[in-house]
């Protein structure tokens, strides 16, 4: 599905249907992960928010300081209007992953919730994919946990979160698919994959190699 990487896709579908959609997991199906990776008063950033309800579903959990970016003007509009009330540190901004407009050192987490996979799926797909891991490590603190949600095998996912010049531990963890899954693998890379999707949990400052 080589479209899922290209911006003029997404602009075209969130004008065509704006419905909410989640990709992979609620909220629900994670929660316990991400409560182990971060609190409430964590500076999270969301990688690709899209219309998904992750951060609504995580505000209304208690973590009320999330910026959302998305390479759709479309979706960015839309989401800026449905949460307007939601108070100054709940955003969604128009970005692009590859190259972010914020300052080093910015978020304590990045959640990503299948923006890695749709750029593996595009052309150029490495050199693109390698670009926002570097942002993503750039932004984070020292402490910073980069936390992907991915159907991505560790075998296919691994070669590029374990590079030595990102300073982070990473672990993987798995989570059942939902009953109802809107998860169906979007190349054919991972079309043989169990019914579980992959974590991929790197933490800045944490030796590598380490347990958690």
């Amino acid at each position: 599905m080589s479209q899922y990487g290209k911006a003029e896709y997404w602009e075209e579908r969130y004008t065509r249907d704006p419905e909410p959609f989640d990709w992979y997991q609620r909220f629900a199906g994670i929660k316990d992960l991400v409560q182990a990776c971060f609190t409430p008063e964590s500076k999270l950033l969301n990688v690709g928010a899209g219309n998904s309800r992750l951060s609504e579903e995580m505000f209304d959990e208690g973590y009320q300081n999330i910026t959302n970016i998305d390479i759709s003007h479309v979706v960015t509009k839309a989401m800026q209007e449905k949460y307007k009330d939601k108070g100054p540190n709940f955003k969604y901004l128009h970005m692009d992953a590859r190259a972010m407009e914020f300052e080093d050192g910015s978020f304590d987490g990045a959640i990503d919730k299948g923006t890695l996979d749709a750029i593996l799926c595009g052309e150029s797909s490495s050199s693109n994919a390698q670009k926002v891991i570097q942002e993503v490590h750039r932004v984070l603190g020292p402490k910073g946990v980069y936390f992907a949600i991915s159907y991505g095998l560790p075998e296919h996912r691994l070669q590029y979160l374990e590079k030595p010049e990102y300073d982070w531990n990473v672990i993987v963890k798995q989570v059942h698919k939902p009953t109802i899954s809107t998860s169906i693998a979007i190349t054919n890379e991972d079309k043989d994959a169990p019914n579980v999707h992959y974590i991929y949990i790197c933490t800045k400052g944490q030796q590598k190699g380490a347990k958690q």
